[in-house]
């Protein structure tokens, strides 16, 4: 979480005029925060008419900004079966090298592919205990950077050999602007309802005088359909949509006792 705090701290000052006591009638100024051994926390002077942040309003204010996915992950999982666990292993191996190579002839780079899952287990007869052979599995998740070629990548990954196919797994590549305009908003819903109060409460607002980030969202993947790929591979069109991120801020607001 990301604190902003915009501190108005009062400093109490007694102004003392003596006509005597030998120190030629001096005057004493007493400091917030001051320890008696010569510390003085922190302060800083109070503008005229703001109440301290403490006496302030405090509000929740949200906002939300709309983005287009523009790449999709796709999963592409291999299935092997023989009558020993090396020999399962070194089949699903050997396809799993032909997807991942064909999806790289495909324009997938080498850094949107990721292996996701590795598993091998027995298969057993129907008494539940006779091993009669093992089944390896291999999952590989590429990123498509181009949702028009979605189709193109899909299809060279099941003509390798691919016969699960999970995807696609929409999402933005990047929302820094996007959350950057949510909080502006979340500020101005703020203030809309600070205004509010104050007005209800017949005082006039002042400055902000602390800002909490309670964290904002950015839109999660879409979930996986599944699909249990036989020949060729034909997708539906993809289309992207929209995704909303948003941001939440806390504020307070001074309230202004002056002109």
């Amino acid at each position: 979480m990301k604190v902003v705090v915009l501190s108005v701290l009062a400093a109490s000052a007694l102004a003392l005029a003596g006509c005597g006591g030998g120190d030629g009638g001096g005057s004493e100024i007493a400091l917030s925060g001051y320890s008696g051994d010569g510390a003085v926390s922190s302060a800083a002077p109070v503008s005229q008419g703001v109440t301290p942040a403490g006496d302030g309003i405090t509000v929740v204010g949200t906002g939300t900004a709309d983005v287009v996915p523009d790449i999709a992950d796709w999963s592409f999982g291999v299935n092997s079966q023989a009558a020993t666990a090396s020999d399962a292993l070194a089949a699903n191996a050997s396809a799993m090298n032909a997807v991942i190579s064909a999806l790289k002839d495909a324009g997938i780079a080498k850094g949107d592919l990721q292996t996701t899952q590795v598993s091998l287990y027995p298969m057993t007869a129907d008494d539940g205990r006779t091993i009669t052979g093992y089944s390896a599995s291999s999952t590989v998740t590429a990123t498509v950077r181009k949702l028009g070629e979605a189709g193109k990548v899909v299809d060279a990954a099941v003509r390798a050999g691919a016969n699960d196919v999970y995807g696609p797994n929409l999402r933005p590549s990047d929302t820094d602007a996007q959350y950057r305009e949510a909080v502006d908003k979340a500020f101005d819903d703020a203030r809309a309802h600070a205004e509010a109060i104050a007005e209800k409460a017949g005082v006039s607002l002042g400055a902000p005088v602390a800002i909490v980030e309670g964290g904002g969202y950015t839109p999660g993947p879409v979930m996986y359909d599944r699909a249990t790929a036989v020949g060729a591979a034909e997708i539906a069109p993809v289309e992207p949509g929209k995704q909303q991120v948003s941001a939440s801020l806390t504020v307070t607001f001074a309230i202004a006792t002056g002109a």
